[in-house]
């Protein structure tokens, strides 16, 4: 599972792109779309709902592959996750999920 925990300590196999991707699931990617595109404000079709992982080989939404800060700035830094980055606790980007979410937070300081 160590894998599945994304750069910013949130859990992929959670994620409803990554539910919908491994169980070829039409369905939940219609949903995952329509409650997306309402939750940001642009449209996202069903067929940009794929994602094995931010961190894993294969298939990511756009925004996971191309845009997400979190993401871009970890890979820049050459770390596994941001709990391996020594700016964390005074990282205002990845504060944009850890201060929402503790769980996400759990994952990146165990996942060191």
């Amino acid at each position: 599972m160590k894998n599945k925990i994304a750069y910013c300590g949130l859990n992929c196999e959670k994620c409803d792109a990554y539910i919908a991707t491994v169980n070829d699931d039409n369905g939940l990617r219609e949903k995952t779309a329509r409650y997306w595109s309402e939750l940001n404000g642009i449209t996202i079709t069903a067929e940009q709902i794929n994602c094995m992982g931010c961190r894993e080989e294969g298939v990511k939404t756009e925004f996971c592959d191309k845009l997400c800060p979190i993401r871009l700035c970890a890979k820049e830094r050459g770390v596994d996750t941001c709990g391996g980055c020594q700016k964390l606790s005074d990282c205002e980007t990845v504060k944009m999920i850890t201060a929402t979410n503790g769980d996400a937070l759990k994952n990146l300081l165990g996942n060191k």
